[in-house]
């Protein structure tokens, strides 16, 4: 029986109201329904009756919620002994980056952060978008570094830096000859490598609907995460693949090419739970912009929500 779960059902029993329990767990309503359905399964009890216009507490439900409300408060008094209220007051500051980020970016980040903040250790974890979202709203996160579009509702967002993407080939590609820009529609019907979907739905989508409106629609669509294996399944002839301009040599048999007038980047932002912003998280933002805006060049402002 999972914490969060607990939570969600305390939260849920407190409101009655799937809605507005949903926005006191800055989540969407459908995930909320899974993970009591989830619960309820586990448990194997109803917990709610559930009607169009109403949500009670079944007896099973009302016993569950006697137990938990001291489970609950008992884990929220051991994390407040465990660590200070305030992101880095306790010495640490926990943040999550994307898998794939650069050596380049983590060394302008981690220098730029003990500058500013020299007596704070930043604790950087390897996490997906979609796992940082979710550890920040469960408070095991102080700072996450996400890409967009995502569902950051509830969250706050700090500048935001882009880099353009292009597309990965074999030397030996029709795509690869002449160097220049290519269009997505001149890829259409190759086979496509891609990050999975779970880490990161929005940006996962956004990127398909783009080279569908751009007429490039896969042959087949092939998932991977890690870099090498990536690049491995291109030079094997497995598909292409869309990213950034690679800050180091390909390996040989690969080319990268840009382009051609196409809305697809990586759209990257420091964010965080509002409540919880201090000095320390705005000095991790300012070297996180540095190290983005060396791969890439800034836009925008401050962005609230998603």
């Amino acid at each position: 029986m999972e914490l969060r779960h607990l939570r969600y059902f305390a939260v849920l029993a407190e409101e009655l109201h799937f809605g507005r329990a949903a926005e006191r767990l800055h989540m969407a309503q459908p995930p909320l329904s899974q993970r009591i359905r989830d619960l309820e399964r586990e448990l194997g009890v109803r917990l709610f009756d559930r009607t169009r216009h109403r949500v009670q507490l079944t007896e099973a439900g009302a016993l569950l919620l006697e137990h938990v409300r001291p489970v609950l408060a008992g884990v929220d008094t051991a994390r407040e002994a465990m660590r200070r209220i305030r992101p880095g007051e306790a010495g640490v500051l926990r943040v999550g980056m994307p898998p794939d980020t650069g050596p380049r970016v983590l060394h302008t980040l981690t220098a730029g952060f003990a500058r500013r903040v020299p007596d704070v250790l930043i604790d950087l974890h390897e996490l997906t978008t979609d796992e940082q979202l979710t550890r920040l709203r469960e408070g095991e996160l102080d700072a996450g570094v996400v890409r967009h579009p995502s569902d950051t509702v509830g969250l706050e967002s700090g500048t935001t830096a882009r880099r353009e993407l292009g597309v990965i080939v074999r030397s030996d590609h029709a795509a690869a000859a002449g160097g220049g820009p290519l269009r997505l529609r001149d890829l259409d019907g190759a086979p496509l490598v891609i990050f999975p979907r779970a880490m990161a739905p929005r940006l996962y989508d956004h990127m398909l609907t783009v080279c569908r409106d751009e007429g490039f629609l896969p042959g087949s669509i092939r998932h991977a995460r890690n870099p090498d294996f990536v690049h491995g399944l291109v030079l094997a002839g497995r598909g292409i693949h869309l990213n950034e301009a690679p800050a180091t040599p390909l390996a040989d048999g690969l080319v990268w090419r840009p382009l051609e007038g196409v809305a697809l980047a990586w759209v990257t932002s420091v964010v965080w739970v509002p409540s919880r912003h201090n000095e320390v998280i705005a000095a991790f933002t300012e070297p996180v912009s540095e190290g983005l805006a060396e791969a890439g060049h800034r836009i925008g402002g401050a962005v609230h929500g998603a």
